[in-house]
């Protein structure tokens, strides 16, 4: 079986996440964004949110756990990546990944790949899709 065959077959994968203190320092020291949205809990009151809202970027982080760690074969590229916020994620949250196969493309040894994040209570927080080269 090919290489491109194990995301023709490929069952939907799925993995949890927790958006931890550990992860939001390293994200703030990776990043350098310090937007008060994300570190000031008054500010995010004062916009309407129960406390700071955890950087939309961390998902994408996530993102790549998925396509580095969960795949049927390590011998993939990224080469492109959309991505839609639908609702905010809060410290300690609990996020459900799920990705599967949207299409295959042989004739470039590339596939696209769908997923979703879910929060405890099953909204959809953010979601989108991911192109992947698959390496010889």
């Amino acid at each position: 079986m090919s290489k491109i065959d194990l995301f023709k077959n490929m069952q939907t994968v799925k993995k949890q996440f927790v958006v931890t203190q550990d992860v939001y320092v390293a994200f703030q020291r990776c990043s350098g964004d310090m937007n008060p949205l994300h570190t000031n809990e008054s500010f995010a009151k004062a916009k309407g949110f129960p406390e700071c809202v955890m950087y939309g970027n961390i998902i994408n982080a996530f993102v790549s756990t998925l396509i580095g760690m969960c795949l049927p074969t390590p011998d993939v590229i990224i080469h492109s990546q959309e991505i839609q916020y639908k609702n905010p994620v809060f410290m300690n949250d609990v996020l459900t990944a799920e990705m599967k196969t949207n299409d295959v493309f042989e004739s470039v040894n590339a596939v696209e790949l769908k997923f979703w994040f879910r929060n405890a209570i099953g909204k959809i927080v953010s979601k989108g899709k991911v192109q992947i080269g698959i390496l010889a």
